[in-house]
C-alpha cells in the first residue's frame, strides 16, 4: 500500500450575496451572521484533522474561513491567489438564476471565465500547493465554483454537485492517484 497524502477542501461561509443567489466571483462580500456561525462550527469539525496549514484563496470570505479554521488547529494560514474563484466578468452581482433565464446557464453568459479554464487553473492549483505544502495534512479554503471544477475532474459524478456554505471535502492521495473520499460535508452532516 502507498503513502496516502490528505487534503481538506473547504469551501468559505456565507455572505449577503449567497443568500441571495448573486454571482460571487471576484467580488469581495464579508461573511454575513450565518457565515460566521457556519465558519465556527466547521473550523471546530476540522480542528481534529490536525492540519498542518491552511491555505486559502485572497477573497475576504476566504481569509475569514481560513483564519477561524487555522486557529482551532493552532496552525499557520497562507494566502494564496491560485484557489480565487471564478471570474463571472459582467454577470457578478447578478442573480444566478436571471444570467441563466438569459443566456441558458452561467457557462454562455458572455464575459465569464471558461469553464475548460477554471478546470486546468483549479487542477494546476491543486497539484502545485499540494506540492509545495507537502506533506500535510493541508485544508484549502476556495469557492463553489473553484471546488466543484477540481472535485469534478477527480470524480466525474461530482461535477455538478454544488458545495454548500462551510462545508469540506477530504482528498486523498493513494497509489499515485488522487481520491474523494467525502464531499459536501457540514458541520452539521459530520
Amino acid at each position: 500500500m502507498g503513502t496516502a497524502t490528505r487534503v481538506y477542501l473547504a469551501r468559505h461561509g456565507r455572505t449577503a450575496l449567497n443568500a441571495h443567489g448573486q454571482l460571487r466571483g471576484l467580488s469581495d462580500p464579508p461573511l454575513d451572521d450565518v457565515g460566521r456561525a457556519e465558519v465556527a462550527r466547521l473550523a471546530e469539525t476540522l480542528a481534529v484533522f490536525a492540519a498542518r496549514i491552511v491555505v486559502c484563496s485572497p477573497l475576504q470570505r476566504a481569509v475569514a474561513t481560513a483564519r477561524a479554521i487555522g486557529a482551532a488547529a493552532a496552525v499557520e494560514v497562507h494566502i494564496d491567489d491560485r484557489l480565487n474563484d471564478r471570474d463571472y466578468g459582467p454577470q457578478t452581482g447578478k442573480r444566478r438564476v436571471d444570467v441563466e433565464r438569459r443566456y441558458g446557464s452561467v457557462d454562455a453568459a458572455p464575459g465569464v471565465e471558461p469553464l475548460t479554464t477554471l478546470e486546468a487553473r483549479s487542477r494546476q492549483a491543486f497539484s502545485e500547493l499540494v506540492d509545495e505544502l507537502a506533506p500535510g495534512p493541508i485544508v484549502m479554503v476556495s469557492h463553489d465554483a473553484f471546488n466543484r471544477a477540481l472535485l469534478g475532474q477527480l470524480d466525474p459524478r461530482l461535477a455538478d454537485v454544488d458545495q454548500a456554505t462551510a462545508c469540506w471535502n477530504q482528498l486523498s492521495l493513494v497509489d499515485g492517484t488522487w481520491k474523494v473520499d467525502a464531499y459536501n460535508r457540514t458541520a452539521d452532516s459530520g
